[in-house]
């Protein structure tokens, strides 16, 4: 009865809907070529054999289900369909997907729309990662009788204290998935008490990724510009946090000269104007996208797929979503590949993670960015402890690379039906 009145209520938000369409269109937001895909027409046919579906919301999720796509390619007469809701995921998809997998664009979340999608598709199951579903899709999907599945699983403190006062509404939306796997003992409990019908945890599926890839020539042209400067990288970072990287490259500067600041904002589109911004505060900036060298104060990395190159420029790397409430974004990436991570006080969409983390002292939080200034001159002189702090953060990344395999074998009997 609930999700019938919330399908009627969602009816009438079309022309709202097409109003924010076109007004993502304006601000790059949305593809200019494939629009019509968030309203659920696509040009790409239904390919011939089984069709298993994966949906992330941007580029985390869309990484970390990359092991997983790389595995279910290899199954007999098996597509990988792989949607996402962003422009920055979908460019990153079309250079990283292997062949027998593809990349849609999810369509809006309402009814019309979503019926469009899973008439057009007929997937034959269909698997949402960690915490982006959407009602009209599931609904749709369920009365298919597509198996839907959540993944690596993720249930906030803020959405289980929300959700828990909407039991008439979320208990009925999740009993349509078939399963679900938590990213955590936690969450997989949360997520039946919320009413999942099946649930389980083995391991979080981060940390079965491969190191980020990477150009070699790429990395000795850069590393060859560097010369011994003191270097050090913002990556992911969000929306006022690379004001506060500027802030913390000014404090740096007075006691190291040659400083030179990596910045490689979440969201590429905004750095025409943080480029602005930089050269109005005196610094000399150069970015990536226009190919410009890394002889300057401030660097831009404003390409996509390029995060393993940029993480590997300094052994100093701070990981952004943490300095402003977002939760955090993935600091196993550079702790994979041997960088000292460092994050702000934000992080709990990753709460597991940094338990372990802190515990075996692999990474440093920090409260704010005078905090984040003052470990990065303490690290950067003190090689015996940086070396350990890199050494155990690669440790720990490494340290369950089986949870694929545990994974897949819970997954198989879905599988196989």
């Amino acid at each position: 009865m609930v999700l019938s009145l919330y399908r009627s209520v969602t009816h009438l938000a079309y022309p709202f809907v097409w109003c924010l369409l076109e007004k993502r269109k304006r601000i790059g937001k949305e593809d200019l070529i494939r629009g019509k895909e968030r309203k659920g027409f696509y040009t790409k046919k239904r390919p011939e054999g089984r069709l298993i579906w994966l949906h992330g919301a941007s580029v985390g999720e869309c990484l970390s289900m990359m092991p997983l796509v790389n595995y279910l390619v290899q199954l007999p007469d098996t597509h990988v369909m792989v949607t996402s809701g962003t422009v920055t995921s979908a460019n990153l998809m079309q250079k990283r997907l292997p062949k027998g997998a593809f990349h849609q664009f999810i369509p809006v979340d309402l009814p019309k729309y979503t019926k469009r999608f899973v008439k057009h598709f007929k997937p034959d199951i269909g698997m949402f990662f960690e915490s982006d579903f959407w009602p009209n899709m599931l609904i749709d999907a369920h009365k298919a009788k597509i198996p839907m599945i959540l993944l690596n699983g993720r249930i906030s403190d803020k959405s289980y204290n929300s959700w828990k006062k909407l039991p008439f509404f979320i208990k009925p939306l999740l009993s349509k998935f078939t399963f679900g796997l938590g990213q955590t003992d936690e969450d997989a409990k949360r997520m039946k008490e919320l009413g999942f019908k099946q649930t389980d945890c083995v391991g979080n599926i981060k940390f079965s990724a491969v190191p980020a890839p990477y150009n070699e020539e790429e990395l000795k042209n850069l590393k060859s510009q560097i010369k011994g400067r003191f270097v050090w990288v913002a990556g992911s970072t969000h929306d006022n946090e690379e004001m506060q990287a500027i802030e913390i490259h000014e404090k740096l500067s007075k006691k190291y000269k040659g400083l030179l600041t990596i910045i490689v904002p979440r969201h590429p589109e905004r750095c025409e104007e943080l480029a602005k911004q930089i050269q109005e505060k005196g610094w000399v900036v150069h970015r990536r996208s226009k190919r410009q060298n890394l002889k300057a104060d401030i660097f831009l990395g404003d390409t996509i797929g390029e995060m393993g190159l940029f993480y590997r420029l300094s052994n100093l790397v701070f990981v952004g979503g943490s300095l402003v409430e977002f939760g955090g974004q993935n600091m196993l990436e550079p702790m994979r590949i041997g960088a000292c991570t460092f994050v702000g006080p934000h992080t709990f969409n990753f709460k597991e993670i940094i338990r372990k983390a802190k515990k075996q002292q692999a990474i440093i939080e920090v409260k704010n960015n005078t905090e984040l200034a003052e470990k990065l001159m303490q690290i950067y002189e003190d090689k015996t402890r940086l070396n350990q702090i890199r050494q155990s953060g690669e440790d720990l990344a490494n340290s369950e690379t089986a949870v694929l395999e545990r994974i897949v074998k819970v997954l198989t009997p879905f599988l196989e039906k």
